[in-house]
């Protein structure tokens, strides 16, 4: 059987069939060997599991849609560079489960947030934005401030994260709940922030 060019185009079943074909060798091409490299499976030096007040910061940036708005990736481009500093690195993510490097930019890029402000210039921003940007269109977060910290799913988070290769210890994932007791939801967000990007600079 000979395949024209014709044939192919006039027969919908057999050009989907080809499209699919041609995408599993592209993908598995460009995806499969990624797996095997050190670069993308292994941390970069001063990458280590987050604790579980970071989780729980993380946790909250998931559920109000912060990756909506700011990325969590900085491109290896020359702008994105001179505003951000050193470009992300897989090695920076391999412990991020989802990752969220995002693609929008409303806000600022906030990958390599961290110690670039102080602690309670981050609360203020998250309580009151425009105080501290005029021209932030973020939405303010007053209740962070009296909402306590999820202590209850902590543990079942952590070990499904040590299930996807996080290596947390038995005893890091018994000593979670005290270590969010007596904290807010404002000082989980402060603590993932203050976290973001900082084994590179």
């Amino acid at each position: 059987m000979s395949f024209s060019h014709e044939k192919v185009e006039t027969n919908n079943t057999l050009m989907i069939v080809l499209i699919l074909i041609v995408l599993a060798v592209g993908g598995m091409v460009e995806i499969v060997p990624l797996f095997f490299q050190r670069s993308t499976t292994q941390p970069i030096k001063g990458i280590v599991p987050d604790s579980p007040l970071k989780i729980a910061g993380r946790d909250i940036y998931i559920r109000e849609g912060c990756y909506n708005c700011h990325s969590r990736m900085i491109r290896p481009l020359v702008a994105e560079t001179l505003r951000y500093v050193h470009y992300s690195v897989a090695g920076e993510f391999v412990y991020d489960h989802p990752f969220q490097w995002g693609s929008k930019r409303t806000g600022p890029d906030l990958h390599r947030v961290g110690g670039k402000y102080s602690d309670e210039w981050q609360r203020q921003h998250l309580v009151s934005p425009r105080d501290l940007v005029p021209e932030s269109i973020m939405p303010a977060y007053p209740w962070f401030d009296k909402t306590p910290a999820d202590a209850d799913s902590i543990q079942r988070h952590m070990r499904a994260l040590r299930t996807v290769g996080v290596p947390y210890t038995d005893a890091e994932i018994a000593g979670a709940p005290a270590e969010l007791k007596g904290k807010t939801e404002m000082d989980a967000m402060v603590a993932y922030l203050q976290g973001l990007g900082l084994a590179l600079k």
